[in-house]
């Protein structure tokens, strides 16, 4: 069986991605060089804290994880890595990001509190794979302070001053701004319908 891939920029708490990705019967191992992606079932970038941190992702990992993706190859990024999947973030404007969906990723604007930590809940906007058995109006775990516009690619928003992406999905390519791992059953379902999806690529 192929395995999937979690990316690791330093930017995120894979021992917490791995367990939930573990709990729905993943395989998973961290490659250290873009080569090691050629083989593998699907693409995981998960992280928090600053899109800089990005940085590690160089030029030969974007065009790695670009022509993966090209390749049919699902991708899901998680909190910054959602944000990752766009052009950019105001956060880092002169650092690109993969530019798999279009759009900048923005502060959340005063007066609300940032970073924004705690359960939201998820308005669904359109029929996606990501969030099949999953009611409208669940709650997920959030904690971030820049986030995602809503574009012809989220298919659920959520609320926290100004509305934004909470998820996203164009084709195989998904992402997050919640931590499904840190958000009970529900967040499990969103890691096994990625992994369904994951299995159909095959």
């Amino acid at each position: 069986m192929k395995r999937i891939a979690l990316i690791d920029y330093r930017a995120g708490n894979l021992t917490s991605v791995r367990k939930g990705f573990a709990a729905v019967g993943a395989q998973l191992y961290t490659p250290v060089v873009p080569r090691e992606l050629s083989d593998c079932a699907a693409i995981v970038v998960p992280g928090v804290g600053h899109f800089n941190s990005t940085e590690v992702l160089d030029d030969e990992w974007r065009a790695t994880i670009q022509q993966a993706v090209a390749n049919g190859v699902p991708l899901l990024g998680i909190c910054l890595g959602l944000q990752w999947l766009f052009d950019g973030s105001e956060e880092a404007p002169s650092l690109p990001g993969l530019a798999a969906l279009d759009g900048q990723c923005f502060r959340l604007p005063p007066p609300v509190k940032v970073p924004h930590v705690g359960w939201n809940s998820l308005e669904l906007t359109r029929p996606s794979r990501l969030f099949e058995g999953v009611a409208n109006g669940t709650q997920m775990y959030f904690t971030h302070s820049f986030a995602a516009p809503i574009t012809d690619a989220t298919v659920a928003a959520t609320t926290h001053g100004v509305s934004f992406a909470a998820a996203v999905e164009r084709g195989r390519v998904c992402g997050v701004q919640f931590h499904p791992e840190k958000s009970g059953t529900a967040g499990l379902r969103v890691l096994s319908n990625f992994m369904d999806l994951t299995a159909d690529a095959q």
